[in-house]
Formats: structure tokens, sequence, C-alpha cells
């Protein structure tokens, strides 16, 4: 994998230089009356027959053309009253001003089963910041007692989790709706209990709450983890299999896009229906597709398309790789952090790579804020690098 890390953005200038023209030599005024006449014709017709098509308004300014501006675009088929609905809402939620926060936070949400044995190392990286952040632990199988005084009265009501079940997606829900009451909450970031920072608390404040877009993974693999053979036709008509889409389900994401996961209700009952283990032969997990399809369909130019949070998938097992204390060294979280494209690997027939670039408000930065999966027993050395500024 390759480690480049790039901060600059190439700028090219381009020069128009002009040229020495010929001009064509004529004989007599009569070119000149065949153009003007020829560009009357032209004119006139446009005049008495105005433009039939949104193309036709956009070359000629023609005054009729407020008709086609405020034209729906026609769909393919005939929408249900359900997702023409879901469209309405949608939409008047993506172009709703955001709320204007005096104090903006970054709400950090921790979807564990268990203890969190990273508690101590994200207190390092919260301390001094109060007033920056919020804290909601998702306990799916015990109430969690806590050290750390950013945590402790942090824990929401949280119900089971079933790995690969909708109910992965319904915790991920739970811990929004409760972000969510904090309006200055104004970006929400997902973590489980096996992730750490990679980078000091300015760093990621910096990051998240200074862009307007969501770092939600989404890509396309066609290949039999992913659409090829996970989609189910149950999902049409609303889900084609040309939308259907994988990601990594450790996302960050602005308030809106929160708001509108709230607020959907269509698309969440494909996922609970018809991707769930074992249905019809196919093993589907709501929690890698649910959100990479959703956005991918109502506000495709509004995520990144890549995860904040680092996970090696290289090997190409059913689990990431996992770290180990002698795996913890300054220059393991150099690479990490230099990466300033995201790879995705498929599990079609070729076993495409798909290469992402990591485009930060227009400008390649590097990818990763977060890491995962570290085993407990890394929580030292971890607090040692860490203290000795080795994070950004």
């Amino acid at each position: 994998m390759k480690t480049t890390r790039s901060w600059r953005v190439g700028i090219k200038d381009f020069l128009m230089m002009p040229g020495t023209r010929q001009r064509p030599q004529f004989k007599g005024p009569n070119w000149v009356i065949i153009l003007l006449c020829l560009v009357s014709i032209f004119f006139i017709g446009v005049y008495i027959y105005a433009p039939r098509n949104s193309a036709a308004c956009y070359i000629f300014l023609s005054s009729s053309c407020s008709e086609y501006e405020n034209t729906p675009t026609v769909p393919s088929r005939e929408l249900t009253d359900e997702e023409t609905a879901a469209q309405v809402v949608t939409r008047e939620i993506l172009k709703s001003p955001s709320v204007i926060s005096r104090n903006p936070k970054v709400a950090f949400m921790f979807l564990t089963p268990g203890p969190l044995p990273f508690e101590m190392l994200w207190d390092k990286f919260f301390q001094g910041h109060d007033g920056r952040f919020t804290v909601y632990v998702h306990a799916s199988r015990e109430q969690l007692g806590h050290v750390s005084p950013h945590f402790i009265g942090r824990n929401i009501r949280s119900e089971k989790v079933d790995w690969g079940k909708i109910s992965m997606v319904d915790a991920e829900k739970r811990l929004l709706m409760n972000a969510l009451q904090d309006e200055n909450n104004q970006h929400f970031v997902l973590l489980s209990d096996s992730c750490v920072p990679l980078h000091h608390f300015d760093y990621v404040y910096n990051y998240l709450i200074f862009t307007n877009i969501s770092f939600i993974d989404s890509y396309d693999d066609p290949g039999p983890h992913g659409a090829g053979g996970r989609y189910s036709e149950h999902m049409l008509p609303e889900i084609e299999f040309k939308d259907f889409r994988k990601g990594s389900q450790w996302f960050t994401m602005t308030r809106r896009h929160a708001l509108l996961i709230m607020a959907d209700s269509l698309y969440y009952r494909k996922f609970r229906l018809f991707c769930r283990p074992a249905f019809e032969g196919r093993n589907c997990y709501a929690d890698e597709h649910y959100f990479p399809t959703l956005f991918k369909m109502v506000d495709p130019g509004g995520i990144a398309n890549w995860s904040v949070t680092y996970v090696d998938w290289s090997e190409r097992k059913w689990h990431p790789r996992s770290y180990k204390p002698q795996d913890i060294t300054s220059k393991l979280l150099r690479n990490i952090t230099s990466f300033d494209t995201c790879l995705h690997f498929t599990s079609d027939e070729k076993k495409t790579v798909l290469t992402t670039p990591c485009i930060w408000n227009g400008m390649r930065r590097p990818c990763f804020l977060f890491a995962r999966k570290f085993f407990p027993e890394t929580l030292d050395n971890l607090m040692q690098l860490f203290s000795n500024s080795t994070p950004v």
C-alpha cells in the first residue's frame, strides 16, 4: 500500500497567448450581405419558435425558459406515494439552513457490547476541550461503570445488538437520536470499542467542523459480498440493483444528514425486511449497506465515499486485521496517518481494488482520524505514544 503523504494541491496556470491571425482575402461585400441574412433568419426563427427543451433554453436564454426551470425531472417510472413523500422530506431537510451554533460541538458516539478498553486514551484525547464535544455510549450487553469523568453519566438507554442484523442500525439511530437533542452538536462520529484516535483533538475537531460533507463510506462491490450476493429484488421498486452500495459502518456525518436518517422510514423498512443473514440464501448485513445505499440515492454529492476510520482489509478475510501490543509503534501510526487514498477491496472475480483520493474542501488531505481494530492489551503502548505527541 502506498503511503505517500500529500498536503499540497497542484495548481496549473494556463496562459492564453493570442496568436497572429491571418485575415482571409474576400473580394467584394457579397459575403457580408449573405452572412447578415443568415443571422437574421436564425434569430427570427428563435423568436417565433420558442425553445422546446432545457438545453435550448441554456443556449438561447429565452424568456420562455422559466417553465423549464420549474419543471421537475420526469422519473423513469411513476413513483409511489411513499417515495414522493420521502423525496419531499429529503429535499426540505437538505435545503434547510443549518442550525447556527455559537459553540459547535462534535458528538462522539460509542457503540460497544461491553466495557471500553480505551476509555483512558479517549479521556486524554478529550482533556482541556470541555464544551467542544459530547459523549454518548450505547452498551448493548451490560451497563458500564466508567473511570473517566468524560464518560460518567453518558450511557444512553440501550437494546441488544446482533452482529449483521438491523438491530445494529437501530443502535446507531438510537445514538443519533440522543445526540441530536443537543442543538450544538453539529457533527456526529460513530466509534467502536476497538477504535483509537490518531490525532490530537484540535486536528480532529477542525477536520470535521469546517466541512459540510459527511464521511460516509459508499462504493460499488459487484461481487458476492456486495450487490452480486446480497441484493434482493424484494427491494424493488424503491431500491434498484444499480443503487445498492457497500461501505464501512463507522461514519461521521453532518447534522443535516443525521436528521435525514431520523426521517427515513421508506428505505429503512426495505433493509429491515429484506437485508438480513440467511434471507433467501443470501447473507445481507444491514449495517454495511443501509447508509451507503441511502446516501447514494438521496444525496450522493454530500458524502465523501470514504470513512475517516482506518481499518485494514488487505488480507481479504472475514474480519479486518487486528493489532497486538508488538504492532504498536510510532512508524505504524505515521504510516496510517500519511495515507491520502482510501482503498476498497471488492469481492468480484477480478479482486478489484478501488482507489478513492481523500479530498477535504477541495484539497488532497490525509484520510484518517481514527483507526481500529486494536486489542485491549495495546492500551499502555498507545498511551505512551499519545503522550509523546506522535498524533498530530
